[in-house]
């Protein structure tokens, strides 16, 4: 159980470090090293979303269904999408580096809403994690080395993002204010990784489902929270996030079903 509780806790540290930023920098991050470290963030995300959650989720779809293998990566990544999706608009919250406010309606605090918006995206990263894990409680030969692969990749773009995030936050609410939003978002991954585990019994028949379920909510919160800025001001944003996420399932099921 201690291989259990690093792989849970290793992308929680990469908060905490990347957090960190607010208290040791003193200015904030050019738009030149901004764009670098969350295209580098985003690029993780990607990858870590399909080497070890999709191809996992591929075989393990060829295993129960033959020939048919694209059905349960494109229904379990389009329900990891709309759940993301549901949330965003759901809960209220404000993106850093953003004026308006998303989501309901609520008379918050902007701290708050930036807290919130910390905290949507640090869900799937401990969804993925989780379900990552999930195969290694019941198959005794499936080693933990992947789902631990899977947790320093979300740890390594945990750095970068939490920088990112932690400067603007630092201008706005001070250096401690900044540091301590970083980490208690970041609080939700492990949590999110438990909740996983606890259905970890019942994952076994729906494995590719769950996969590619926790692949397609990293991919939202890849499209919604890392693209830049400029390419989401406008009324039309949430139709671009969907459609990148539509235009991934689309290309995946191609790949699997004619590949």
């Amino acid at each position: 159980m201690w291989q259990v509780a690093i792989v849970i806790l290793v992308p929680f540290l990469g908060t905490i470090l990347g957090s960190g930023g607010a208290l040791i920098s003193k200015k904030s991050l050019s738009p030149l090293w901004e764009n670098i470290l969350t295209g580098f963030a985003g690029g993780v995300m990607v990858a870590a979303s399909f080497f070890s959650l999709l191809a996992p989720a591929i075989t393990s779809g060829e295993e129960s269904l033959p020939g048919f293998a694209w059905v349960p990566l494109l229904v379990g990544f389009l329900l990891g999408v709309l759940l993301l999706f549901g949330i965003d608009k759901a809960v209220p919250h404000l993106h850093v580096n953003e004026n308006a406010p998303e989501g309901h309606k609520a008379k918050i605090s902007r701290e708050w809403m930036l807290f919130l918006a910390l905290t949507i995206h640090n869900i799937p990263e401990g969804l993925a994690v989780g379900v990552g894990l999930a195969p290694y409680l019941y198959e005794p030969n499936i080693g933990v080395m992947s789902s631990l692969i899977l947790a320093i990749g979300i740890a390594v773009q945990n750095l970068p993002e939490g920088l990112i995030a932690s400067l603007p936050l630092k201008e706005k609410e001070g250096k401690v204010k900044a540091f301590l939003l970083g980490i208690f978002s970041g609080i939700v991954e492990p949590i999110a990784a438990l909740i996983a585990l606890l259905i970890a019994p019942y994952v076994k028949p729906i494995l590719p489902y769950a996969l590619s379920f926790a692949a397609g909510a990293m991919i939202y919160a890849v499209v919604e929270d890392l693209l830049p800025t400029k390419e989401k001001e406008n009324k039309h944003s949430d139709a671009l996030v969907l459609a990148f996420a539509f235009g991934f399932a689309l290309m995946m099921v191609l790949d699997v079903a004619l590949g």
